[in-house]
């Protein structure tokens, strides 16, 4: 085959795919920027309407992902590749990875529907999957938690989507309630007049109608008659009362009178 030929096979072949190619590069062109367009116009949207900024970056990326590999396989087909075989590897090479990668696809899973439903957020206090901490960041496949002594732990996703959870912030006020025991000799009238008066006097126990402190006789123990004491307070609070309480009560207790039992033994012993 002499030059002349091979310049004529080329240029028979620019013929044939020479408006294929130039076709297939104004769709690229054309698509890639109807898909920046679209994804701008996403992100107002998202903007506007005050989408959490986790969720919005993972939208965008997987909606961007999805519509340029939508793209490349129209301009792969419009050159004239068959895709059938191609689409086939893809999808066995797609079952493989996934049976690889079951458990980090069931968090992936995980992390999308925590995004979606937001069942906490970051700054939330949690009991899940046996450790307690504040939520420090919610990534894809895993969440972060801060605990009180500032140990980092990593929950995977799946977990916590699928499994039971306590969320100690989702609600703005919770309830205390403090059992505090007295000797059997002591006035049970007394000891609900020192409690609640020490309640009354924490600036930080709400005294709104029906959530105001309660004194009740809760149990009779061994050694003890056991006084609950409710009280309500703001979440945020919920600590500094807590501790706050124990001390003031065990302080005045001792003021006032009343004694706070503790077990104890009485051994006899016999001569024989």
């Amino acid at each position: 085959m002499n030059i002349e030929e091979i310049i004529s096979q080329l240029y028979a072949k620019g013929i044939d795919y020479g408006p294929k190619l130039l076709g297939a590069l104004l769709v690229l062109l054309i698509g890639s920027w109807v898909i920046k367009l679209l994804m701008s116009g996403l992100s107002s949207i998202m903007n506007k309407r005050s989408f959490d900024p986790s969720l919005k970056t993972f939208v965008m990326s997987l909606i961007s992902i999805v519509l340029k590999a939508m793209l490349i396989i129209s301009v792969l087909g419009m050159i004239g590749i068959e895709m059938t075989s191609f689409v086939a590897l893809l999808g066995a090479a797609g079952v493989a990875i996934g049976l690889a990668l079951s458990g980090t696809l069931q968090n992936f899973a995980g992390g999308v529907m925590i995004l979606l439903f937001k069942p906490y957020k970051v700054g939330d206090f949690l009991d899940a999957q046996g450790y307690m901490g504040t939520v420090s960041a919610i990534q894809i496949f895993n969440t972060i938690l801060k605990t009180p002594d500032n140990k980092t732990i990593i929950i995977p996703n799946g977990g916590l989507a699928t499994g039971s959870m306590t969320n100690f912030s989702t609600e703005p006020r919770r309830r205390i309630d403090f059992t505090f025991g007295i000797g059997y000799g002591d006035s049970v009238d007394k000891a609900r007049e020192v409690l609640l008066k020490l309640a009354n006097s924490e600036g930080k126990i709400l005294q709104e109608e029906g959530l105001a402190p309660q004194v009740m006789v809760d149990s009779l123990g061994d050694s003890s008659v056991n006084m609950l004491l409710r009280v309500w307070v703001e979440s945020v609070d919920y600590w500094d009362v807590h501790f706050g309480m124990n001390e003031n009560v065990y302080k005045t207790f001792a003021i006032e009178g009343l004694n706070i039992p503790f077990p104890q033994m009485d051994v006899h012993v016999h001569n024989k």
